[in-house]
């Protein structure tokens, strides 16, 4: 990122842009990665290949459904992107102040604004869960959201806020874990690549996949709890809902389909991550400098 602090407006305004401009490429990706995900539900045991279940997927819904929960996809950067990586640089900036800077410490700033990123933007995930994949459920379990307004207001209405925070376990530790896999593979990366002599934007874009490949390892199961736990509706006998909370989903999950379920949808997955990563870094670090030299 820049090497000069920025006030905490710009980090905020920048990295919520970044985000955006990320998320318009990658969002049918992951739109992809929560059907896969989630299509086990419907298929258990089912073995998915992604550029069949892409191909098959386009052929039945068309490209453009793949877009389905855009609007929820852009709240989320708008509060998750922006908290996230504005948080981490002036947690970074002010730690700076005191004592020198090093891994563990960024590894530290990076969870913690992860973390508190994830809560501010529960409410937006669901509604992003749910928009994505509800164009993949049979007719009569569908949902039909108008649009993420209409998403959020019936979510609330129908089923309480307390819904909006459904899954808000797995999800907050999904971020934390990304905050501390991703920032040190990237720093430590950037480092191994830049010696073998890759520099300048190649250096990011590997350093990011690299990332991007390892935090997406340590967290898809934690993406598959949030996805199943957003999307669960209750057992229309007892009333209960399946999944309790993040330990509870992967270990029933991993029991009544194997653990390699819980990686269903991992290509577009780590897609989504890596490719994610790379533009928005790109964005934000492009936007910083520009506002740094006219100031």
């Amino acid at each position: 990122m820049s090497s000069k602090p920025v006030p905490g407006w710009v980090s905020f305004a920048t990295s919520g842009v970044g985000g955006i401009f990320g998320w318009l490429f990658v969002h049918p990706v992951n739109t992809l990665s929560i059907r896969m995900n989630l299509a086990s539900l419907q298929n258990p045991g089912m073995q998915l290949g992604f550029v069949k279940f892409a191909t098959q997927t386009t052929q039945e819904s068309g490209f453009m459904s793949l877009y389905n929960g855009l609007g929820a996809g852009i709240w989320r950067q708008i509060f998750y992107a922006s908290s996230r990586y504005g948080l981490f640089q002036i947690f970074r900036d002010t730690m700076a102040q005191y004592r020198e800077v090093d891994l563990a410490s960024r590894i530290l700033c990076a969870s913690g604004a992860g973390g508190l990123a994830a809560l501010v933007s529960c409410p937006c995930e669901v509604s992003l869960v749910r928009m994505s994949n509800d164009g993949s459920l049979p007719a009569a379990d569908r949902r039909n959201y108008k649009g993420v307004l209409d998403c959020g207001a019936r979510i609330a209405r129908e089923e309480g806020v307390a819904a909006f925070w459904r899954g808000s376990t797995p999800f907050v530790t999904r971020a934390c874990l990304v905050g501390a896999t991703q920032v040190a593979t990237y720093d430590q990366s950037r480092q191994v690549y830049a010696d073998y002599g890759i520099k300048g934007n190649l250096n990011v874009v590997a350093s990011s996949f690299t990332a991007g490949l390892v935090y997406s390892t340590v967290t898809m199961p934690f993406e598959s709890a949030k996805n199943r736990m957003a999307s669960q509706k209750p057992d229309p006998v007892t009333g209960k809902l399946p999944y309790t909370g993040t330990i509870q989903t992967i270990t029933s999950v991993a029991r009544a389909e194997g653990s390699l379920a819980l990686y269903n949808g991992f290509f577009p997955y780590f897609l989504r991550c890596g490719g994610h990563t790379v533009l928005m870094f790109f964005a934000v670090e492009k936007m910083q400098k520009m506002y740094q030299a006219s100031h």
